[in-house]
């Protein structure tokens, strides 16, 4: 299970003064990367490799000062240094790598200055070593957390209601029914729905939240989905100040839905994969009217 953004936002404030004065490339990038990985829990040996040789179009030598492949090429400069060159030399890099290792972000630095280009979104962020804590999350492709190409997925109707409908037979059999469990089943509906349609921004944040945040055996799965439904029953100005940060971005959601407390549901490996299988499918493409339908067939 991967650490909470407030722990990693703490981390890389450390991070951010411990490396204050650093400015040499050659003495201190390998240090300076493995710790920077470290921020997020991650060893830097298991997924990347320095000095990876290349052989440029002109037939010289390169090498990719932090290589991870698929995922990230980082050129370093010494402090100073036009960020925009590095940015070229990078590419001349990126050129030359067979398909499959292209990877799709560039980090270019001088130490003391980012920028992470994100070539699939085609965008860049730009910042300092002093306001990593803030654009820490740009860099959530560590974890396995990354901005989604959103994908067309399968339509409605028969599908949806096949999806809840496996919920709640999992649920069911393990004892979980009555009144709780439609009421539960209510609520996840429209989180799935709020996940796909701008309620809950940025979009699949619901499913970000179960993907990395739950164990996969499904144990404390429950306990975290009876929490969200807390705190989106508290207006924002109402949550303590000490909320993790991958709850405190949902929204509060007005009304009574997420109002009655509930029995906690216990789940399993098997029933959380039939609820991320719910996640990934496209509730956008259901209209009001089917909500009904939806509930009469799984109800």
């Amino acid at each position: 299970m991967r650490l909470s953004w407030n722990e990693i936002r703490a981390r890389a404030a450390e991070f951010a003064r411990e490396w204050q004065d650093a400015a040499y490339e050659k003495g201190e990038t390998q240090s300076f990367y493995n710790e920077f990985f470290s921020i997020f829990d991650v060893k830097r040996r298991s997924v990347a490799r320095y000095e990876q040789h290349v052989r440029k179009l002109d037939n010289q030598s390169g090498f990719i000062d932090l290589f991870w492949p698929g995922v990230l090429l980082v050129e370093q400069k010494s402090a100073g240094r036009d960020l925009a060159k590095a940015y070229g030399q990078a590419g001349e890099y990126f050129d030359v790598l067979p398909e499959k290792d292209r990877p799709r972000y560039i980090l270019v630095s001088d130490f003391q200055n980012f920028e992470l280009h994100d070539l699939d979104e085609r965008e860049q962020t730009t910042f300092t070593l002093a306001d990593l804590p803030a654009h820490v999350e740009k860099f959530g492709f560590i974890l396995g957390v990354q901005r989604r190409t959103f994908r067309d997925q399968d339509p409605v109707n028969v599908k949806a209601s096949e999806l809840v409908g496996r919920l709640h037979d999992a649920l069911k059999a393990s004892g979980y029914d009555g009144h709780d469990l439609e009421v539960f089943l209510v609520r996840t509906v429209f989180c799935l729905f709020a996940d796909d349609t701008g309620i809950f921004e940025p979009r699949d944040i619901f499913l970000d939240l179960l993907e990395t945040r739950t164990r996969e055996d499904g144990s404390d799965l429950g306990g975290w989905l009876a929490r969200l439904f807390q705190v989106l029953n508290t207006h924002i100005d109402l949550r303590q100040t000490k909320l993790d940060e991958d709850l405190a971005r949902f929204p509060y959601v007005n009304g009574n839905l997420f109002a009655a407390q509930l029995s906690i549901p216990d789940f399993d490996a098997a029933m959380r994969a039939v609820l991320l299988d719910a996640c990934r499918f496209a509730w956008t493409a259901i209209s009001p009217a089917i909500f009904g339908a939806l509930f009469q067939s799984v109800l």
